[in-house]
């Protein structure tokens, strides 16, 4: 009889176990760089999203997996949802709007949880790899490109307001 329930148990439990551990492994670095340029969203969040979203796609499977319009609405729920969160990290602040990396990193975060609760182990780790790769080498790019604009600035026109 135990042997029985931990047979069960292992079969059950441990694929989801698994998945959840990758999607969280997965979303752990994205929450790292945003955490360290002390975003409002961070360490705890983005793997939050991710098994959240792995989570959501694995309990919808297990009911809906026949159906793949019911697969399609949930999944549909959570691109929603994630969007919905991710425009409460974005504010804005006079003539400038911050939050918006973090916005599109929520979202592709939740994207890695879907994949991987799909097991789209692949597209997952693909997702993760450009979304650390765009945090990480195109920032200190888009710091430079701002120097540059403010220094290209019209005498009199500071290079955070608009030109017409």
């Amino acid at each position: 009889m135990l042997d029985t329930l931990i047979a069960m148990l292992r079969a059950d439990v441990l694929p989801h176990l698994t998945a959840l551990a990758i999607a969280y492994a997965l979303a752990l670095p994205i929450g790292w760089d945003r955490e360290q340029e002390d975003r409002s969203a961070g360490l705890r969040t983005f793997p939050l999203v991710a098994i959240a979203c792995c989570g959501f796609v694995q309990a919808a499977e297990a009911k809906y997996g026949a159906h793949p319009d019911a697969m399609g609405k949930i999944v549909e729920g959570l691109i929603t949802g994630i969007g919905f969160i991710g425009g409460g990290a974005i504010l804005k602040q006079g003539a400038s709007v911050k939050g918006t990396a973090t916005a599109a990193s929520l979202w592709a975060t939740g994207a890695i949880g879907c994949a991987v609760g799909l097991g789209a182990y692949g597209v997952a780790a693909m997702v993760a790899v450009f979304t650390v790769v765009t945090l990480k080498w195109l920032t200190p790019l888009k710091a430079e490109a701002r120097e540059d604009g403010e220094k290209a600035a019209p005498a009199g026109i500071a290079a955070s307001e608009p030109r017409t």
